[in-house]
């Protein structure tokens, strides 16, 4: 019997052997299951972010515009603002024109915008005139 116990150590060990290999090949095979999951949900998160980028991007720009567009308002009224003192400063300057010449010429003073408003009066109704009804006319009263 001595010849087949080495030779049932040998099956032995080579079974054992087998039996770590199967629990490597599971080991593998779960551990590429679980790569291939990361892969995936990197590949999602990927895409999320080159989607959100891509959202940035065009909210910049979006913002850009805005800030534009409010730039040129506010220029605009700065504008705006210049004319409206302009145009005071030529009405101060004709209304001292004006009153210069009525000095000049003995006029009365300018009208200095304010007044007393007069109050209105009601107009009184007019009495209507009896006019005599001549021959043939219909009187309907």
């Amino acid at each position: 019997m001595a010849p087949s116990a080495p030779r049932t150590r040998a099956a032995a060990a080579l079974h054992m052997k087998q039996i770590a290999l199967d629990s490597q090949d599971r080991t593998i095979r779960r551990l590429r299951a679980q790569l291939a999951t990361q892969r995936r949900g990197l590949a999602s998160t990927k895409k999320e972010l080159k989607e959100t980028q891509v959202a940035l991007e065009a909210s910049y720009k979006c913002h850009q515009k805005f800030q534009a567009r409010i730039h040129e308002a506010e220029d605009s009224m700065q504008a705006q603002h210049l004319l409206i003192e302009a145009l005071v400063d030529e009405k101060d300057s004709l209304l001292q024109t004006i009153h210069g010449l009525q000095e000049a010429n003995n006029a009365p003073a300018p009208f200095d915008g304010d007044w007393e408003e007069e109050p209105e009066e009601e107009p009184e109704e007019e009495e209507i005139e009896d006019i005599p009804l001549g021959e043939g006319e219909i009187d309907d009263e």
